[in-house]
């Protein structure tokens, strides 16, 4: 974090001067704004890869971006290899698999779902949320009922191996979050479309052998995910209850309104946390566009990779961390 002391000078101009500087900033923003590197699709971890590939079919078909934040994460929930990701996640330390999702478009309009089960695309129902209700979040036996009564079908979402590790796991019931076993974790998709209008979407099955009701940062709207289309968007990995306790990609998405770049904005989110919070045993991975289609990506400990997508390549990157 080379750079951190000297931003963080530049950012401790208060709440009045952050109101000042964000309205210029977007006024600049929108006059300097290079369209070179957009469309952009970038999402964590390695399954985010394959993810990547659906959204940018999309936008490159000239699709919106919230379109293509919601088909692209589609994949990864309905893949069994990936464990904390909606069919064959790890269940909770009682057997249900429980999901969280959130989803957000260039408006400000956002959906989202938390202790979900036995629907296989929870990003779609937040969807659905977002488009058909007065409300943001639905949650538990209300979100499924919601999800029943529009089309969607219940399933069983608990593999024979998610079953046989949860078996494995009962015969000690030690729960203990292990640094970088988010390598399945959480999808974070983020993707600025042809128009330059951008979207997120998060979706996950939390934490392994959780407790049953617990609710991570993934449908947290500004915690999981955040947009906004003046100016970028942010979006999280790892223990979500450290994210939550931080407000993490709103944080992120406000650090580039007051003219960080989206390296910056990262590297201070996790400075965030590091600063207050035993961070040594958890991991906790940052990503955020901006309008230009500039991109950032910092964790807490090495080992987080995730995918992008720009000029027509899609690729892994290893993330900088602040624990080497």
């Amino acid at each position: 974090m080379s750079n951190r002391r000297s931003f963080i000078k530049k950012t401790s101009i208060g709440i009045a001067g952050t109101i000042i500087g964000s309205s210029l900033y977007s006024c600049n923003n929108k006059n300097n704004n290079s369209m070179s590197n957009i469309p952009i699709v970038i999402s964590t971890w390695k399954h985010g890869f394959d993810a990547n590939e659906k959204a940018y079919e999309i936008i490159n078909n000239g699709g919106q971006a919230i379109d293509a934040v919601e088909e692209g994460v589609k994949v990864s929930e309905a893949d069994p290899n990936c464990h904390s990701v909606g069919y064959g996640g790890w269940p909770d330390r009682d057997g249900n698999v429980t999901l969280d999702a959130c989803i957000m478009d260039h408006t400000g309009n956002c959906g989202s779902v938390s202790f979900l089960q036995n629907i296989k695309h929870p990003i779609s129902v937040a969807r659905k949320v977002m488009d058909n209700t007065p409300h943001v979040m639905l949650s538990g036996e209300g979100a499924l009922q919601f999800a029943l009564k529009n089309g969607f079908h219940k399933e069983d979402l608990l593999t024979d191996k998610a079953r046989k590790r949860w078996e494995e796991w009962l015969k000690d019931e030690k729960y203990q979050p292990i640094i970088n076993i988010e390598n399945h974790d959480t999808i974070g998709l983020l993707a600025i479309d042809k128009k330059g209008d951008i979207a997120g979407a998060c979706t996950t099955s939390g934490l392994a052998w959780k407790m049953h009701g617990r609710v991570g940062d993934s449908p947290i709207i500004g915690a999981g995910m955040f947009v906004d289309n003046e100016i970028g968007g942010g979006c999280a990995t790892g223990v979500g209850e450290a994210v939550m306790k931080t407000i993490g990609s709103f944080l992120i998405v406000e650090l580039m309104r007051q003219g960080a770049t989206p390296q910056e904005a990262c590297e201070e989110g996790i400075a965030r946390i590091v600063k207050n919070q035993n961070y040594k045993e958890m991991q906790i991975g940052y990503l955020a566009i901006n309008k230009k289609g500039e991109h950032g990506a910092y964790a807490v400990h090495n080992g987080f990779d995730y995918a992008l997508y720009q000029n027509g390549t899609n690729q892994m990157i290893n993330a900088q961390a602040f624990a080497k």
